[in-house]
């Protein structure tokens, strides 16, 4: 097991460029399934979590090869198999398999997936979605077991935006018969990535990135070639970074419109922000002012964006509010961000935070992605040295994070954990 040690107290100032966006890549990945032809991505990340994603497509016959940032996929061999449990298990995005197995195959048995310890993330509306458009479903000993011999297109209303069943239903349903409408859906930038990419393989799907989406069936698609959108949480993560130790940032590539809620409550709390064409620029050379915020399905304010945001507030003027509606697990980085000397408070699904003068460096523990991002700012802004555990949390969503962190300045490094 490897830490991260951090030496605060120092400006984060330059340029980096953003990543391509992990929550996209890997429903797109799911997606080359639907196809018995060679896709090529761009701009893909080098992550734990796409490398997961690999393995457990290649489990299928899939043959991958990597070239820098560009993935070459050639699923023609493919064949429906049952996934290792242990790999479902690692990544809870392996769900996304169920609806290109089904809408191929026409049936799936998967082991219940893992990922960050957030909260509740069940699959009911994957599988109610699924039994509306003809599958039979079986769920015994942990595994999910779904069967039909045709798909056909319905009417179904998530009772939640979900991004997953979004992401699902939609690739279950572009090989379907008849049409297919999605209400209530997730309307986050990487839906409207996924329907993009889709579109290129010959389906047609419409409405992504609005509350309906219509799917209308095709025979079968082709390969495609797509480059994935910028990873606005990679974007912001180091926007806070850098107004959380009063720096000036050009984060390249970052769009501007996948962002607007957080650059909202970052010109709130007395950052200025210049939004340009092909990136954002921050700067913020006095204490940041407390506000509230309350996480939501987008165009709200993400919940991926909430630990960060927590952690730019310890050290905020005045007390602010913080209410996480999505998940009801997603504070488990106060408890570390206190043992720096933050003041916060927790009601339930409300945390309470009340601006301290400044952190102090302490050993931490990061229990899932976004936390752990949380805890590497928060010892980017303390006084100190600061011992962050569970770093191997991040190589799962920040591409390359140590070295883009020292090219702006930072003092850290990774050691051997005891």
């Amino acid at each position: 097991m490897e830490c991260l040690k951090i030496v605060g107290g120092y400006p984060l100032e330059g340029e980096i460029k953003v990543s391509g966006a992990k929550n996209a890549i890997l429903p797109i990945m799911a997606a080359t399934l639907l196809t018995r032809h060679p896709c090529c991505l761009e701009g893909v990340p080098d992550l734990i979590d796409v490398k997961v994603m690999g393995e457990v497509i290649k489990t299928l016959g899939v043959k991958i090869k990597k070239e820098g940032d560009t993935l070459y996929i050639d699923p023609s061999l493919a064949q429906e198999r049952e996934i290792q449990p242990d790999l479902t298990r690692r990544l809870r995005a392996s769900n996304l398999i169920m609806g290109p197995l089904l809408s191929r195959w026409h049936r799936f048995r998967v082991a219940y997936p893992g990922g960050c310890a957030i909260g509740s993330r069940p699959l009911d509306l994957h599988l109610k979605g699924f039994i509306a458009m003809g599958a039979t479903i079986r769920e015994a000993q942990g595994f999910i077991e779904a069967t039909a011999p045709r798909l056909y297109g319905a009417d179904i209303h998530l009772d939640f935006p979900s991004v997953g069943a979004t992401e699902n239903l939609m690739m279950a349903a572009v090989l379907a018969e008849g049409v297919t409408i999605l209400r209530n859906v997730a309307r986050e930038p990487e839906i409207v990535d996924l329907q993009n990419f889709l579109n290129k393989m010959g389906a047609k799907v419409q409405g992504a990135g609005q509350d309906v989406i219509r799917i209308e069936g095709v025979p079968e698609l082709r390969g495609a070639r797509h480059r994935i959108i910028p990873d606005r949480i990679e974007a912001g993560t180091y926007l806070v970074a850098a107004a959380g130790t009063r720096g000036r940032l050009y984060v390249r590539g970052a769009q501007v419109e996948h962002l607007a809620a957080v650059l909202a409550k970052l010109r709130e709390m007395g950052a200025y922000i210049r939004e340009e064409k092909n990136g954002i620029y921050l700067e913020a050379k006095k204490r940041l002012q407390a506000v509230d915020c309350k996480t939501l399905p987008y165009p709200g304010f993400p919940t991926d964006m909430q630990p960060q945001i927590m952690a730019l507030m310890t050290t905020a003027q005045g007390t602010g509010i913080i209410i996480e509606s999505i998940f009801e697990n997603r504070f488990h980085h106060a408890a570390e961000l206190k043992r720096m000397g933050a003041d916060i408070k927790i009601e339930g699904r409300i945390a309470i935070v009340t601006g301290v003068s400044t952190l102090s460096g302490a050993l931490v523990e990061a229990r899932d992605l976004r936390g752990a991002a949380a805890l590497v700012i928060a010892g980017l802004m303390a006084e100190g040295l600061t011992s962050v555990e569970g770093v191997h949390h991040l190589d799962r969503g920040y591409e390359r994070l140590e070295n883009k962190l020292q090219s702006l300045g930072a003092k850290l490094w990774r050691e051997k954990s005891e």
